[in-house]
């Protein structure tokens, strides 16, 4: 009888072994935001999800925006969230990267993503950078070249994209897109540009219908909102809407060769998980540096537009000031 409780003890432990192994380890950098609690508690809660369970989360450095209250202040209460499903808390992004494969870049300050990516890409871990991949248009353009330098795979995204609605109407289920108008919340962050730090889901999901292409953009404000009109390079128009008062609410209509198509709202963090975990097996970003930086390049152009007071402003103007702004980032990393 001991020797057989001793042979399943052995081969437990042996069955144990082989499965840690297996895993692909996650490291969390920044606590300050609750997409990282969300993104534990899916991969190391108790799913069924077979390719889910390929991936655990094993380390977290908290920090972590110092100066955004609303996101300073989770910290503690997300430190103890995280390990509670057994992630090790580390003083340092370099201890962190001792231990994970490959890491989420989850910090909500925009501002000091590309400091914390260069360690991630010295490193030479594969990384997926939460929007915004920068603060500025500069930031981003500075943090893809820098991941090209040192040949680290990166993306980044809001869960918007992945809609499964806005992935049909992307794939021209509902026939080709003629134009789009896409709203969603923008909740002003001093420290961030305009839409960089929320509005950036509304511009994201325009784009995943719009595609990349846009050649000039103007804006209006008020009080209540911020309307962006933007004219495609073949003729198309796309608008984006962000709601300073009234509901926060995400969504659109995608105008197609077809009819009026409702745009998808969120849907969860597991559409956008399973977009980041297919990326850490394979390598390939599922969106192309060019559209995320467009993306900013848009959101720069717009802001350009309204201290010019609603002048039409093109993208290459707004993209080469980018461009200027991550020369001086890239110099002083050299």
């Amino acid at each position: 009888m001991k020797n057989i409780l001793f042979i399943l003890l052995a081969f437990l432990s042996v069955s144990f072994r082989l499965h840690a192994q297996n895993v692909i380890k996650i490291g969390i950098i920044g606590l300050d935001t609750s997409h990282s609690t969300a993104f534990t508690e899916l991969l190391n809660g108790d799913s069924d999800d077979e390719f889910v369970k390929e991936f655990e989360v094993v380390a977290a450095y908290p920090y972590g925006s110092k100066t955004i209250q609303s996101s300073y202040e989770r910290i503690p209460g997300y430190i103890e969230e995280v390990k509670k499903h057994g992630v090790e808390i580390t003083s340092s992004i370099a201890e962190l990267l001792d231990k994970v494969d490959c890491v989420m870049l989850e910090t909500n300050d925009g501002r000091i993503h590309l400091e914390q990516a260069m360690e991630v890409f010295k490193s030479g871990k594969i990384c997926y950078i939460d929007k915004p991949v920068g603060a500025t248009l500069g930031q981003a353009i500075a943090i893809y070249e820098m991941a090209e330098k040192y040949n680290v795979p990166i993306f980044s995204s809001s869960a918007l994209r992945y809609s499964p609605q806005n992935q049909k109407l992307r794939k021209g289920e509902f026939g080709k897109i003629l134009g789009a108008d896409c709203y969603s919340p923008h909740k002003v962050e001093p420290t961030h540009p305009d839409f960089g730090f929320y509005g950036i889901h509304g511009v994201e999901t325009l784009y995943t219908l719009m595609g990349t292409g846009c050649a000039s953009v103007n804006r209006m404000s008020s009080k209540e909102a911020d309307v962006v009109v933007g004219r495609w390079k073949d003729g198309r128009i796309g608008t984006f809407r962000g709601i300073k008062e009234g509901p926060s609410i995400y969504g659109g209509t995608a105008y197609t060769s077809k009819e009026a198509i409702p745009a998808g709202g969120y849907a969860g963090y597991k559409v956008l998980l399973d977009q980041i975990l297919k990326f850490f097996k394979t390598g390939v970003a599922p969106i192309s540096k060019e559209e995320t930086i467009e993306i900013f390049t848009f959101m720069k152009a717009s802001n350009m537009s309204k201290e010019q007071n609603g002048k039409i402003v093109s993208m290459e103007e707004a993209y080469q000031e980018g461009l200027k702004d991550a020369r001086k980032l890239i110099k002083s990393y050299k």
